[in-house]
């Protein structure tokens, strides 16, 4: 019997600047968040939950029946406060309010032999608030579709700071 069989991996790199000059530097570093606590410069979250509108726009795209391509014009990572574990059916960030949505870095996202890489910058002034949730969505909003969801809690953003986040997707 031949098995048949496809894999992925996906994970999230949250890096930390002091502040602005900080990350135009390329320094980060341990950052304190609102609520006193220690953050380290960087965090890696391992995993995540396809969804369900996001794969069917993935299947749609493969075989050249349209949609929006999670590219440099039209990606977006999102962050939220929300806990609310991942599920499939989802379309969307969870959070009531407290969610905000960066567009790619220049050059991103970025694909190197069977990884994709997606870039987004939330400077001084973006998400401050507790990161609990991530995705990647194909508009500046949830009515875009989303093609994933993460559940993890990485500190509370604090005003002034810049984090950025980095998503690898590789498949195999």
């Amino acid at each position: 019997m031949i098995e048949e069989k496809l894999s992925y991996r996906t994970q999230w790199t949250i890096r930390r600047y002091a502040d602005d000059a900080a990350f135009a530097a390329g320094q980060a570093s341990d950052v304190i968040d609102d609520g006193g606590n220690v953050l380290p410069a960087e965090s890696v979250v391992n995993g995540n939950l396809l969804l369900q509108e996001g794969i069917q726009l993935l299947e749609d795209l493969l075989i050249g029946a349209g949609g929006t391509a999670y590219n440099n014009a039209n990606a977006y990572l999102g962050v939220g406060d929300s806990n609310t574990a991942e599920a499939a059916g989802q379309t969307g960030l969870q959070a009531a309010s407290n969610k905000t949505y960066k567009p790619m870095q220049a050059t991103y996202p970025q694909r190197s032999a069977q990884t994709i890489t997606w870039r987004a910058v939330f400077a001084g002034s973006d998400a401050n608030y507790a990161w609990n949730e991530f995705t990647i969505v194909n508009a500046s909003t949830d009515t875009g579709t989303n093609l994933n969801r993460k559940v993890s809690a990485q500190g509370t953003k604090a005003s002034g700071q810049t984090w950025t986040l980095d998503v690898t997707l590789s498949i195999s």
